[in-house]
């Protein structure tokens, strides 16, 4: 398979975004240990977070590929337009969860014991838009568990803060993908698929955004208390909220111009803030 070819599969399944939930799990392992995460750690775990979005993603455009072909903002992606053949995206798929359960297998038992259960909700998230308006909050949660994911992978157990951050980021995906579905809001009602903005309206979903990225902040907040984080912390608490409130100021119901902004680079941003923050917390603690 030529580099070419590679390029494509990797441009079907948005394999640049994993930046959105890889920071959390790194912060996850961080604030578990103390410290920054040995280097096998840190390998297993990036290869287990990189393999379940590869094959959650992969999932997504193979369950999708009707929906996707009918919807004109999804149309030119790689798939529906004939770019790869579905064989190649299950490949890529099968490949990507030998890459997971491998990764699971080298970190401890508790993670190889809940892969599968991480599984169902790899796969079963790009079900639920065909039943439940809730499935934001579901994507919330499969992806939450990345960080959850890098706590255990150190600790090879639940803690509280290993339930704060999941809920933490949680929030926070829940949030940008109430965004994201706002520009869907015909084709979902025509569709019949549900989303909030569809049942509910544009302005309805952008409030509950606001609203669960000020639960994320609080959070975060929490968390810092929690972990005796100190002021290296707080700045990048600080910083990542202020992102946060102008995220939702670039979005208005009538106003969805800048939403490419606020979804692909505020969000990378905030992140990679948090993750700063906590390792420079805890390399300052160290020093």
């Amino acid at each position: 398979m030529g580099s070419a070819r590679v390029s494509l599969l990797l441009e079907n399944i948005k394999f640049a975004h994993t930046i959105f939930a890889l920071p959390f799990a790194y912060t996850g392992m961080i604030l578990a240990a103390g410290s920054p995460p040995a280097a096998p750690q840190f390998l297993w775990v990036t290869l287990a977070m990189a393999g379940a979005r590869t094959l959650a993603m992969s999932a997504n455009r193979l369950i999708d590929a009707e929906i996707d072909a009918r919807n004109s903002r999804t149309a030119h992606r790689p798939l529906p337009r004939g770019l790869v053949r579905p064989g190649e995206v299950w490949l890529m798929a099968l490949l990507s969860l030998a890459v997971f359960f491998c990764a699971a297998w080298r970190l401890n038992t508790l993670t190889l014991t809940l892969a599968p259960v991480a599984l169902l909700w790899l796969v079963g998230y790009s079900y639920t838009k065909r039943f439940t308006s809730l499935s934001h909050w579901v994507l919330g949660i499969t992806d939450g568990a990345a960080a959850a994911g890098g706590w255990i992978a150190v600790t090879g157990r639940f803690e509280p803060g290993t339930w704060l951050l999941w809920v933490t980021v949680a929030l926070w995906i829940a949030g940008f993908d109430l965004m994201y579905a706002c520009q869907d809001v015909e084709f979902d009602r025509r569709e019949g698929l549900y989303s909030v903005p569809a049942r509910f309206g544009v302005a309805a979903a952008l409030r509950l955004a606001r609203l669960c990225h000020g639960l994320t902040s609080l959070c975060l907040l929490a968390l810092g208390l929690l972990m005796g984080l100190g002021p290296l912390y707080w700045l990048g608490w600080l910083a990542a909220t202020a992102l946060l409130a102008h995220e939702n100021r670039l979005l208005r119901p009538r106003d969805l111009s800048r939403l490419n902004v606020a979804f692909f680079n505020v969000n990378g941003y905030i992140s990679v803030m948090v993750f700063l923050a906590v390792l420079a917390d805890r390399v300052a603690l160290g020093g």
